[in-house]
């Protein structure tokens, strides 16, 4: 169906097929987990007071570090496997990926050194915010410029440093933070009590309509991108299938305002969620099965398929250790942030 001869069937047909499959999976976690993290420091500055910000940081702080592991399986997969998929986009995105590793790094240091800070406070405060809004739109940026595709000769990038700066790149930037935002803020509904998370329910509501705005600007402008991607959207029979990806999403976004009004704790943050899995299911129907768009399929860019054997037993192994860390880490920290300090830190209740 893909216009493929015998050479791609059997193992070489299935296997990048099956490494897709665990890489989305890797990113898709790394969206979800990092991601609230970093709505927490976007919205870290405009908390109203220490108190706030102490209760905010804390709520992430015993789990920031293990979700960013799932960083680094999505990569570890992408080098491991799609090797002419990473040296296309690596020269490709180099600034906004180096631009997102040096906010991470100040955004880690300031968990370190915030807590135990006294007059520089302010300091890690900034490198907290920043680094969260520096490193959300990095990867909003990396996102756009994937979505619009890399000029290559089909085994490396042809095209000049800052071909990825473009007004879509910039739209799609801009957009994570409010999703990002989103997800910081339900967070914080569901992990805190008092003024604070009457505060974050409003925050929510702000960055929602922030989303579904965004969402339907970008929604509204990929199909012109490309026109495989318009084609694959409103051609018949296509536009039925299809159609109800969107009608989907604009009822969970409906679902989400209405928990969020009506005080619901837990289940925004999980309908948030939602909201970024059906926008990731949509760019899944864009653009598969290219890994490089718009030319290099899963299949171009594979390794030998005893390379992608190979990989997948360790990867077989650290995939699920991780949900079952992840699983565990955040069951010994449910619950949510006590309001007052109890033997030199917060706790959960």
């Amino acid at each position: 169906m893909f216009g493929f001869g015998t050479e791609y069937e059997g193992l070489a047909f299935w296997l990048p097929l099956v490494w897709a499959g665990l890489i989305a999976v890797a990113v898709a976690m790394y969206v979800i987990v990092d991601g609230f993290d970093l709505g927490v420091g976007i919205l870290f500055k405009s908390a109203h007071n220490e108190n706030w910000r102490d209760r905010m940081m804390f709520s992430v702080a015993p789990i920031w570090d293990g979700n960013e592991t799932w960083l680094i399986l999505g990569g570890g997969g992408l080098f491991a496997v799609f090797h002419i998929a990473y040296a296309v986009l690596m020269p490709a995105l180099y600034v906004p990926i180096i631009m997102m590793l040096i906010a991470l790094i100040f955004r880690g240091v300031a968990f370190e050194f915030r807590f135990k800070a006294e007059r520089s406070k302010f300091l890690w405060d900034n490198a907290f915010f920043f680094g969260s809004l520096v490193a959300t739109f990095s990867q909003g940026v990396v996102l756009g410029a994937f979505v619009q595709g890399f000029a290559n000769d089909g085994r490396q990038f042809t095209g000049g440093t800052w071909d990825f700066l473009t007004p879509f790149s910039m739209l799609t930037g801009i957009s994570l933070i409010f999703g990002y935002g989103l997800l910081g803020a339900t967070w914080c509904v569901m992990k805190t009590t008092g003024e604070l998370e009457i505060w974050a329910r409003r925050m929510a509501i702000r960055f929602l309509v922030g989303t579904i705005l965004a969402m339907a600007l970008v929604s509204a402008w990929v199909p012109f991108l490309e026109r495989q991607i318009e084609a694959r959207w409103f051609s018949w029979p296509n536009i039925a299938f299809l159609a109800p990806i969107p009608l989907i999403t604009a009822y969970t976004a409906y679902r989400l305002f209405r928990d969020l009004e009506e005080g619901r704790h837990y289940r925004p943050f999980f309908l948030a969620i939602g909201l970024f899995l059906l926008g990731y299911l949509g760019l899944g129907v864009s653009l598969f099965p290219y890994n490089v768009p718009p030319n290099l399929t899963v299949w171009h860019t594979a390794n030998t398929v005893n390379s992608q054997l190979f990989a997948l037993i360790g990867f077989g192994i650290a995939m699920p250790m991780t949900f079952a860390y992840t699983a565990y880490a955040y069951y010994v920290f449910r619950g949510k942030v006590a309001e007052e300090i109890q033997g030199g830190g917060y706790g959960y209740h």
